[in-house]
């Protein structure tokens, strides 16, 4: 079974940055599309960005679009979330997922897209 653990998250002023890293183990990394997802106290696990499993494809909410950016590094297993401009409303447990079916290549920005899972990240965004 794949395991996925997040790193990177901590506190930042607004307008300042965070990179975070999902790094997976196994084999099979890069065949599987990889997303991005954030919940904030009180509120719903909300889809913040996808990467195919190549690279080629990215997708985001419009709520991150243009300060947001997934990329992924399939040698290293590692998926990124770099975020720039942060706002105090990015403050939120960050999670990375996988896809629960290898080679897909359409929008997956749903939960029930992914079935693996990392334990989250906080980000703290202070105003």
């Amino acid at each position: 079974q794949v395991q996925l653990v997040e790193s990177g998250g901590g506190l930042v002023q607004a307008g300042g940055s965070l990179r975070l890293s999902c790094a997976a183990s196994g084999q099979t990394f890069s065949t599987y599309a990889m997303g991005w997802f954030r919940q904030a106290p009180g509120r719903e696990r909300e889809f913040v960005a996808a990467i195919s499993w190549s690279g080629g494809t990215t997708y985001y909410a419009d709520s991150v679009k243009g300060r947001f950016t997934i990329s992924r590094d399939n040698a290293k297993n590692t998926v990124y979330l770099q975020m720039n401009s942060l706002k105090p409303e990015d403050t939120a447990v960050y999670y990375c997922a996988q896809d629960r079916a290898r080679y897909r290549v359409v929008k997956l920005t749903t939960r029930t897209d992914y079935d693996v899972w990392g334990q989250g990240t906080q980000v703290t965004v202070s105003s």
